[in-house]
């Protein structure tokens, strides 16, 4: 048996193996970029679904816009008269109390008046009214401001009461874009969810408890103050029991 050695093979042999590595070489390079570039592409693909619609949480895919829109009570004010009519008060408590049960804590009511109309005296007289009804169902004076509108000569110019109320747009439901009965990727469709954000924007009382808790009311002192009063004293604070109240053990 013969072996053959590298140096005894032909010129022509080695010169062929020696132009194929590069080849080779470069071809190898070339499978490299490729699978290289059909990874990427996956990867830009897998993140598109996800930052879509392909969102497992369904508030994110289908928003409640919450904004704020103003609602106006409009007090018809006659020349040469002095205040509020009766019918006209019960509106105006009826809404101070739609704005109280809204209200997030950063709205005022707003006094609009007429300036320059032939009712601007009665209009004074209606104003100076509204605030002391307001002020009688617990409105302090930093949650109400007057301000005047130019009336322009009109007679018929009425007092406007108003205030910033939370609005609740419910999302828009019945996009079907894919077959459901085809989907390898078992993503959340683009249609889920949304009919449970659309029914919670149209039902929610209050549209500001999205955004955040309300703000705290007054607190109630009276109690407080009496047993701070007894604690300075070295009073007993706590309330005070008839033999009836106490509990009695064995042996007392």
């Amino acid at each position: 048996m013969m072996f053959t050695s590298e140096t005894n093979r032909p010129a022509a042999s080695r010169r062929t193996k020696r132009n194929a590595l590069p080849r080779l070489a470069v071809a190898g390079t070339c499978m490299l970029v490729v699978a290289l570039a059909g990874c990427k592409h996956l990867d830009e693909s897998e993140g598109s679904r996800v930052a879509g619609w392909s969102l497992v949480d369904a508030s994110q895919r289908h928003p409640i816009i919450v904004s704020q829109k103003p609602s106006t009570l409009d007090l018809a004010v006659h020349r040469g008269s002095q205040g509020l009519s009766p019918r006209q008060r019960a509106d105006l408590v009826e809404f101070a109390s739609r704005y109280r049960a809204s209200d997030a804590g950063d709205s005022r009511l707003i006094i609009s008046a007429p300036s320059g109309g032939a009712n601007e005296v009665a209009s004074m007289h209606a104003v100076q009214d509204i605030r002391r009804l307001l002020e009688g169902e617990g409105f302090g004076e930093a949650s109400i401001a007057v301000e005047a509108y130019a009336a322009d000569g009109r007679s018929g110019s009425p007092i406007r009461v108003s205030y910033l109320k939370y609005v609740a747009d419910a999302p828009e439901c019945g996009s079907w874009p894919t077959n459901l009965a085809r989907d390898p990727g078992n993503v959340p469709y683009a249609n889920f969810g949304c009919a449970t954000q659309r029914n919670l924007a149209v039902q929610i009382a209050n549209p500001a408890d999205l955004l955040g808790p309300r703000t705290m009311t007054g607190r109630s002192s009276e109690r407080r103050d009496v047993a701070h009063d007894k604690y300075v004293k070295g009073d007993i604070t706590g309330a005070r029991k008839n033999e009836d109240e106490r509990v009695k053990t064995e042996g007392n």
